[in-house]
């Protein structure tokens, strides 16, 4: 009976989520290119709520645990764990006044109205996770970047989302770079669950009812780790013990 009403909500979802998409991308190209940068960080925090919103036709709740003080004009490396697509909005949008900006695969930087703008246009990076000789300068580029504007860099070092909650092994290349080239970030852990309950039926229909959650863990400073491995291992740790699978 579950899986039945998903079909018609799932519809209803698309359509809205693309309304929206739609609806956004010429305000942000008119945000970024008349008025600069913070207009258009404006409307790509009300694409972010709006997004979640729509979700919410699919009885979709978010809860945003965080219990702690994040540092504000630091760099941040906001490290999680990924389940779906569906991780990426509500941690643009409790996050927003830290200036969110995402590690993407480079596929996404083109075709989708609102999400490949901002992508391209919004301080994001986007690389080639075939071809280390583009992908490796980016993430030095994006570190630096992070470090000049202390922004907030998010990574999903699981290189791509888990589909059935259980965590994928680090991949921890690209977090290596950005920890070298943010020497005065902090890292904050965040751990996703359920999210990955969207796609449980695949791409159609969606999941319908879930209660996708974030648990924010006490942000680290880089600075007081010296050996960056052990701080690695730090951050993995706390986000893995801190996932619940249940199906």
């Amino acid at each position: 009976m579950r899986k039945l009403l998903a079909y018609p909500l799932t519809v209803i979802y698309f359509m809205v989520f693309g309304m929206t998409l739609l609806f956004f991308h010429p305000i942000q190209w008119l945000c970024f290119n008349v008025f600069g940068y913070k207009v258009h960080k404006l409307s790509v925090d009300a694409l972010q709520f709006s997004l979640m919103r729509c979700l919410n036709v699919l009885g979709t709740r978010f809860t945003w645990d965080n219990q702690f003080e994040i540092p504000k004009n630091q760099p941040l490396l906001i490290v999680s764990n990924h389940q779906s697509m569906y991780d990426i909005s509500p941690i643009m949008w409790y996050m927003r006044k830290h200036h969110v900006k995402f590690v993407a695969k480079q596929e996404l930087g083109k075709g989708i109205p609102s999400v490949s703008y901002n992508l391209r246009h919004g301080g994001s990076v986007l690389i080639d996770r075939k071809n280390p000789r583009q992908a490796l300068p980016a993430m030095i580029t994006f570190g630096e970047y992070l470090e000049d504007t202390k922004r907030a860099g998010v990574i999903f070092p699981e290189g791509t989302r888990s589909k059935d909650g259980h965590p994928r092994p680090f991949k921890t290349r690209g977090l290596d770079i950005l920890i070298k080239k943010t020497p005065s970030a902090w890292i904050v852990p965040v751990t996703v669950n359920n999210s990955w309950k969207m796609l449980r039926y695949g791409k159609f229909p969606l999941g319908i009812g879930n209660h996708i959650k974030f648990t924010v863990h006490k942000p680290i400073e880089i600075a007081t780790f010296t050996d960056k491995k052990a701080l690695v291992t730090t951050v993995e740790n706390s986000i893995i013990n801190a996932i619940r699978v249940n199906h």
